[in-house]
């Protein structure tokens, strides 16, 4: 028997599984939420978060101290990397070791020198980046000319100004204004066990003079601006300060969002938390007290004794694809009671309020109409889940006979993502052109992740649901993303991928979008991206990419460590899309998820999957090699099943089903 030639039992029974075991993980209201890991940042800055405003929970920092111990790359390089596999990475490093350290273990353990060594060997703490320096600073570490001069009247600045805070990505505003109160106040953590880390210096904090590193071009220019008007700080009026400091609290508690947490994610929360203590919120204040439970919500304790701290949840991007993964699955009494109530879980998740931060980038007289990826998110809605979603009900209204109960939703979602069309035709996650590059050149912006601008992967997801749905008046939006897509293929064919490890993840956004808008499966640009995705394909059938293809785009679909549940799911997806389930590359890819399905019904690995940034911050979506290895085992099988004249005549779109 060749690898491809899985038999139609194993197959049943490899989807039956995956199925099941899925359902069995879908909330009493309907809904899905699994783990998203980042690396060992998040839970160290939360272990420093409880030293900072002295609120230790003792119990709960040992079992993050465990975590994190865990993470140590003990066998490799001896401190800790951003993605399972990756190279050293200082800050998280002296992050991690910071809240080891704080938690109670020696400098002098076996594990703490191994790590000190490394971070050391690495240049030390004055190699850290910004953010970390900033942490560093509060607790006294290193001066604070170690961090770049953000005043906190940035947030007065008027619109038409170079630097705004509508032209930086929502996590960089979000995160920046609690931030640049703390840094213009000078805060300083209250420490009470006394905790520091100068031994993480190669130079004495004080005596360091390379804290930024030279640099030519715009970002040299910024840098010797930076160093000139620091200098005036001393001149700014206390009034204008305080005024400052007043609308940028102000800000911060309009969008505070209850107990679901200001932004969504962890560092806007732990920035606004401290914030509130510098200010002298009551330890009971509602918005103080709701700050902390978000924190808290982020937190995921496991049976064997560890917990963390994720960066967010993902409870409507989790939905989203278990239920497409469902309805490709075989059917089942217990799976159709259960994608009902999904949607309805979802459905109920539109954000229709007229709030948002959107709104100063959109098109005029554009509706609120999204979706957002956490449970509760209303100021910012992102267009990759707004993408799927309205795909989704679109096709599930056709599919059912309940297309008047979903289509005022559809056409909402729509027009609002459409009115967030970027002037290349190309589509960012939550804003409209938020693509000006010389706000990534300024000091504080060392990470390059200020900006969202256009993305391949988020367009092609836009394009795939303007194609399902098909409305005359989108014709002009749809055009233009094709173009957008045309010119950000890559020359060996594939698409880069900013919310997906990577080019794989990429090349089947696009592909996807391109099927379902009707574009030729001929056509050259198609042809050489499903060429790419089958030349790399591994010799076990399987496919999978490093983080490191950031870095270095000549790793672009390669892995080292072999093939990977998501990675291969995706490059079958691509080119199903396309209807190529003939194909032995399609048919040996499928024997493999087959072949390494666990015996939970998923399948399994160390590696992180997804970027929160590129080449910074990496995330492991756990839902990843739950639901779509399934979907791509169901759609496979859906196609295989037809009768040859249904499987080579053009499907219509509710056929086709998201393909």
């Amino acid at each position: 028997m060749t690898p491809q030639d899985i038999p139609a039992s194993d197959l049943d029974a490899a989807l039956e599984r995956a199925r099941d075991a899925l359902l069995d993980l879908q909330q009493p209201d309907g809904h899905w939420c699994f783990e998203l890991e980042s690396d060992a940042t998040i839970t160290a800055e939360y272990i420093l978060m409880m030293h900072f405003v002295d609120e230790i929970d003792t119990a709960l920092q040992a079992r993050m101290a465990r975590y994190l111990r865990a993470l140590q790359r003990r066998d490799r390089h001896g401190a800790w990397d951003l993605y399972y596999g990756g190279d050293v990475d200082v800050s998280c490093s002296v992050k991690a070791y910071f809240a080891l350290k704080a938690a109670g273990d020696s400098p002098d353990a076996p594990h703490m020198v191994q790590a000190r060594d490394a971070i050391l060997a690495h240049g030390g703490a004055a190699k850290s980046n910004v953010f970390t320096r900033i942490l560093l600073a509060t607790f006294g570490e290193v001066p604070w000319r170690a961090t770049p001069f953000m005043p906190v009247e940035f947030v007065l600045f008027p619109r038409w100004a170079p630097i705004h805070m509508d032209k930086v990505a929502y996590w960089a505003r979000t995160t920046m204004v609690p931030l640049l109160v703390l840094c213009s106040m000078r805060a300083r953590a209250r420490n009470p066990l006394g905790i520091h880390v100068q031994e993480l210096f190669v130079t004495p904090p004080d005596l360091e003079t390379e804290y930024f590193p030279r640099k030519r071009g715009l970002q040299g220019l910024f840098l010797k601006l930076d160093r000139v008007v620091r200098h005036v700080e001393p001149l700014i009026p206390r009034a204008l300060r305080r005024k400052a400091i007043e609308r940028a609290v102000r800000w911060s508690e309009e969008r505070m969002n209850g107990e679901d947490g200001f932004g969504g994610i962890f560092p806007p929360m732990v920035y606004a938390y401290e914030m509130m203590v510098l200010m002298g919120y009551a330890k009971d204040h509602p918005m103080r007290r709701d700050c902390m439970d978000a924190l808290k919500k982020l937190v995921v304790h496991r049976d064997d004794g560890v917990s963390y701290c994720q960066p967010c949840l993902s409870p409507v991007w989790d939905t989203a694809w278990s239920l497409m993964a469902l309805e490709q699955a075989p059917a089942s009494p217990r799976s159709a009671e259960a994608v009902a109530r999904g949607y309805d879980w979802m459905t109920a998740r539109q954000v229709l309020d007229l709030t948002g931060d959107w709104q100063h980038n959109a098109a005029p007289g554009t509706r609120p109409g999204g979706w957002a990826f956490q449970y509760e998110n209303p100021y910012y809605p992102d267009i990759d889940d707004t993408a799927v979603v309205l795909a989704m009900l679109h096709a599930h209204g056709q599919r059912t006979g309940q297309a008047e109960r979903f289509q005022p939703h559809v056409d909402r979602a729509l027009d609002w993502s459409i009115g967030l069309q970027s002037k290349n035709g190309g589509f960012g996650a939550f804003d409209a052109d938020c693509d000006r590059d010389y706000l990534n050149a300024i000091p504080f912006a060392d990470h390059g992740a200020l900006l969202d601008p256009p993305t391949e992967d988020v367009s092609g997801r836009m394009l795939l649901a303007m194609g399902v749905t098909r409305r005359p008046q989108d014709a002009t939006a749809r055009d233009r993303c094709i173009g957008y897509l045309r010119d950000t293929q890559q020359p060996d064919g594939s698409w880069w991928g900013r919310w997906g490890t990577n080019y794989i993840y990429g090349t089947w956004s696009v592909l996807a979008g391109l099927a379902l808008a009707g574009v030729d499966r001929k056509l050259p640009m198609v042809r050489k991206a499903v060429d790419w995705l089958r030349g790399k394909q591994l010799a076990d059938g399987g496919w999978g990419e490093t983080n490191d293809s950031y870095l270095h785009p000549e790793l672009a679909g390669t892995h080292a460590a072999g093939s990977t549940a998501e990675h291969t799911a995706w490059a079958l997806l691509g080119q199903l899309a396309l209807g190529e389930h003939e194909s032995d590359s399609v048919k040996r890819g499928v024997a493999w998820l087959v072949r390494n399905q666990g015996d939970d019904g998923f399948w399994t690995h160390p590696f992180h999957n997804a970027p929160g940034f590129p080449r910074i911050f990496h995330l492991k979506y756990h839902g990843y090699t739950a639901y779509f290895p399934l979907w791509a085992l169901g759609r496979y099988r859906r196609l295989a099943g037809r009768r040859p004249a249904e499987a080579t005549r053009p499907a219509t779109v509710p056929e086709r089903e998201l393909a």
